[in-house]
């Protein structure tokens, strides 16, 4: 009788472990969450996955008790059932004292894990709690927004528990009874005590009226079908499957009165009646009967019957993406360029990038590495003031690279090499005589040019890349810079990291790491700190897992000289009504939150940057202190502010398709566009959207903003361009520019042709590649100058061999049918003055006679006509 013991035993020593093995990260999060201020975020959020987790847990446990303790107790039958069981069982004197033995294990092990499974839905709960209306209303239901956003996901969520639970009841029910011969099969058939038959019919009854329940909410999923012609609920939906499903829940709920009803009849003929009535409904309503509508009702006049459909989802794919905002202006694309209009565009030209961050990384990585162990690993794109000037610069900061330390080890890893150092600053289309660029922050110490903020925190803690911890105020000398031969070393003198004063803080983190030498090491002292989660992205997620944020984090050096990341934050939720998805990412999105991180001590500040969106305003609600309002951001920080790429890329995506605005037009995809394509690096693929500082046509002056470009489907000519403004007080607008439809327009595919097929260029290309040296294409950016618009592609010339400089050799300009190339020389791209027009002149007709003389004859126009600015 005592055999079982030792796997009790065993079964509380492994619970034992198991909650030491969470109590660790729960207490080292503690200390983290307190370290970065938003304990209570910790809190609030321990609290309600504690809550989910006792109340599925307990739940789950009485409910499987109760029936089960109930089967296991229920009379058993005549002995001679026992007799007659084919199952070839033990004997229920053996069964028996194992049930009731074992029962209580297996019902507190099934319980824990339906705690555990409930706590991570904890998010879905949250939203119920704290839920905002939105305002509108789904076209289909009349319900407001936020029933699909916040409520219905709720119910789906506690439809779904009971619905498992009650399943999972009548399994291990059915067991117990198979197993105490209240269930046998005889040679005379399936025989079933009176009791356990009750208990059947009622944990039946349960299950059925759950089904009606679920066929009720599978009503309100009807606008998120995926089968129609566009997203969302279309005709077939409508008029055959949101029918028959409101009658499957009246069929549903009648099979679970006829069970209940049965328990006073013999036999099982209501039961079995009802529930064959149900799966006839249930195949012919939502199989047949809907594709057979959708065939003979809607295939032949399918733009009449889904037209008012269409037009649903063009407005809520619109509304969700925030596609309804975008301005639309027409661009004529006149090739009227003059001096005078390069004179009043100065600031555009002088900001047209040149330096492709592709090969920029390589020649950072090249001129300012200093050190092995540091890496350039991404290249920003913002503006500042120089010198009372507007400028666009290039930001790459110098990172820390564990992988590439000549000496790994706990020493090194952990209390030597603790930071980056600095960062390489230049202007986008500034370049020297060698053809490198030109650099306002450079070397180690970092040295600025004169009319940029001077770095005074160069230290990089907290970066892209990073670590799992590091140790500083620790005896160990902590490399701060390298210096010719020698290094100089530093003592961190901030706030950021976790004490570890106390030897129980010590063992919960070398538990947590896996590393004894966090006990043993004599080089930590009482004012030691210990800083983990330091690529900013994963400290920023670790805070707020429930928005999504950009892919790229960008270095701001602000007034004060210290280096802050600045990151964007996304709202967004896959049951938006009617509204088109994105793969992965959902239907609905908002740029709510803007996240502030300082490189040195690692504080982290959250803005709200769109209090309009309902879903950021359940969370601050439910964290009434996470977030701060966008006014209380630094001065310095929002200038910096700019539009976010991947939200731009989404909404220029979708807007290819949701500009048209008539069903018709949309349905027979008239007017179809795409994001063009160019072969990158021997792929094919979509052109990135690109920073550039320009004046928009009618306006005053010059702005920093995102662009991309369209092209109407399978066609490579240009339709139209969007910008996304990125300063005050025109931040967040977008305005879509139209060229003319009966114009053509010449697209980067068809520019990189062009280029190509020109036999000055290809000549001197071909050359270029056969001398042991190659040549980088850089981007090909189209930059709208009053109402025209010019092409400028940089190209760069690197060795063969492993580890060579890409130098700016050439620049290519294309404007209407004219395409020019020229030297990239140390002057500024686009140096106007009001002789600019002839200087331009002067300079493109030495490239015109050079070419006649390599060809033997006169120049084509297109090398003479140009009137850009010298380089």
């Amino acid at each position: 009788m005592n055999r079982p013991q030792p796997i009790l035993i065993l079964l509380l020593a492994l619970l034992a472990l198991s909650l030491l093995a969470q109590i660790v990260p729960l207490y080292t999060d503690w200390l983290w969450f307190g370290e970065v201020g938003y304990v209570d975020v910790f809190v609030k959020t321990l609290s309600l996955r504690g809550a989910l987790f006792a109340a599925m847990a307990i739940g789950v446990l009485i409910f499987l008790y109760a029936n089960l303790t109930f089967a296991a107790r229920t009379a058993p039958p005549d002995v001679i059932w026992e007799l007659e069981d084919q199952l070839g069982l033990p004997g229920r004197v053996v069964i028996e004292p194992l049930i009731r033995r074992f029962m209580p294990i297996v019902l507190a092990l099934i319980s824990l894990a339906a705690g555990m499974g409930a706590t991570v839905h904890w998010e879905i709960v949250l939203g119920y709690f704290n839920a905002t209306p939105f305002g509108s209303a789904d076209p289909l239901f009349g319900q407001d927004l936020a029933f699909f956003v916040f409520v219905l996901p709720f119910w789906r969520l506690i439809h779904g528990w009971a619905s498992t639970l009650v399943f999972a009841t009548i399994v291990l029910t059915l067991a117990v009874y198979v197993l105490q011969r209240s269930l046998v099969l005889t040679t005379r058939g399936p025989r079933l005590a009176a009791g356990a038959r009750t208990h059947l019919l009622v944990l039946g009854a349960l299950a059925l009226g759950l089904k009606a329940i679920g066929f009720w909410l599978d009503r309100f999923d009807l606008v998120f079908s995926p089968r129609g012609i566009v997203f969302g609920a279309a005709y077939s939906d409508i008029y055959a499957s949101l029918p028959v499903l409101g009658a499957l829940a009246v069929f549903a709920a009648l099979c679970g009165v006829a069970c209940l009803a049965q328990i006073a009849r013999s036999g099982l003929r209501l039961v079995a009646g009802g529930l064959i009535a149900l799966t006839l409904v249930w195949v012919l309503g939502l199989g047949i009967y809907p594709a057979l509508l959708q065939r003979f009702r809607v295939t032949p006049n399918e733009l009449a019957a889904e037209r008012p459909f269409i037009g649903h989802n063009i407005r809520m794919t619109r509304e969700a993406y925030g596609l309804d905002r975008i301005v639309e202006r027409e661009f004529p694309a006149d090739e009227a360029l003059d001096a005078r209009a390069l004179e009043r565009n100065g600031a555009t030209i002088k900001n047209i990038r040149l330096w492709d961050y592709r090969p920029l990384l390589r020649t950072f990585g090249q001129l300012q590495e200093i050190r092995t162990y540091y890496k350039f690993v991404d290249v920003d794109n913002d503006r500042y003031v120089v010198n009372g000037e507007y400028r666009q610069l290039m930001l790459s900061p110098r990172e820390l690279s564990y992988q590439h330390l000549q000496s790994p080890g706990f020493i090194n890893e952990h209390l030597t090499y603790t930071h980056g150092y600095g960062a390489v600053v230049g202007p986008v289309n500034r370049v020297t005589a060698e053809g490198l660029p030109e650099l306002l922050v450079k070397d180690i110490p970092p040295q600025s040019a004169s009319g940029f903020p001077k770095i005074t925190r160069p230290q990089i803690y907290y970066g892209e890349q990073s670590n799992e911890y590091v140790l500083v105020k620790t005896r160990s000398q902590e490399l701060d810079y390298p210096s010719g031969d020698q290094n100089v070393y530093t003592t961190y003198n901030g706030s950021g990291g976790i004490p570890i004063s106390s030897f129980v803080r010590k063992v919960a983190f070398a538990v947590r790491f896996g590393e004894i030498k966090l006990l043993l090491s004599n080089d930590l002292t009482d004012e030691s700190r210990i800083m983990m989660h330091r690529a900013v992205a994963r400290r920023v997620r670790q805070i707020a897992p429930f928005f999504r944020y950009d892919r790229d984090p960008y270095l701001v050096i602000g007034d004060d000289g210290r280096m802050i990341w600045l990151l964007d934050g996304y709202t967004t939720t896959d049951r938006y009504p009617y509204s088109d998805p994105v793969a992965g990412m959902g239907n609905y999105i908002r740029n709510s939150v803007k996240v502030a991180i300082d490189a040195y001590d690692g504080s982290v500040s959250f803005y709200l940057a769109d209090p309009t969106d309902p879903i950021v305003r359940a969370y601050a609600s439910a964290f009434p202190t996470l977030l701060k309002p966008i006014e209380q951001m630094p001065e310095g920080l929002r200038r910096h502010i700019r539009y976010p790429e991947d939200l731009f890329a989404i909404q220029a995506r979708k807007y290819a398709t949701y500009h048209m605005l008539d069903p018709q037009v949309f349905y027979n995809k008239e007017d179809l566009w795409a994001v063009p394509r160019r072969t990158i690096e021997g792929r094919d693929r979509d052109m990135e959207p690109y920073f550039t500082i320009m004046r928009l046509p009618g306006e005053q002056k010059e702005e920093f903003m995102l662009l991309t470009l369209f092209n109407p489907a399978r066609r490579d000519n240009m339709i139209a361009w969007m910008a996304g403004r990125s300063d005050p007080p025109n931040y967040g607008r977008l305005i879509v520019y139209n060229f003319p439809k009966q114009k053509l327009v010449y697209g980067p595919r068809q520019i990189d042709a062009r280029i190509d097929q020109d036999p000055i260029i290809s000549q001197q290309l071909s050359l270029w590649n056969q001398r042991g040296s190659s040549v980088i294409r850089g981007s090909l950016l189209a930059i709208p100058i009053d109402q025209s618009l010019i092409y400028v592609q940089p190209l760069y010339l690197a060795a063969s061999e492993q580890g060579a400089l890409p130098e700016l050799r050439r620049v290519i300009v294309a404007y209407g049918n004219q395409i020019a190339m020229a030297a990239a020389r140390a002057a500024r791209l686009g140096d106007l003055d009001a002789r600019s027009g002839r200087a331009a002149t002067g300079r493109l007709d030495g490239l015109r006679r050079r070419a006649e003389a390599a060809r033997g004859g006169p120049a084509r126009p297109h090398a003479v006509e140009v009137r850009f600015p010298p380089w």
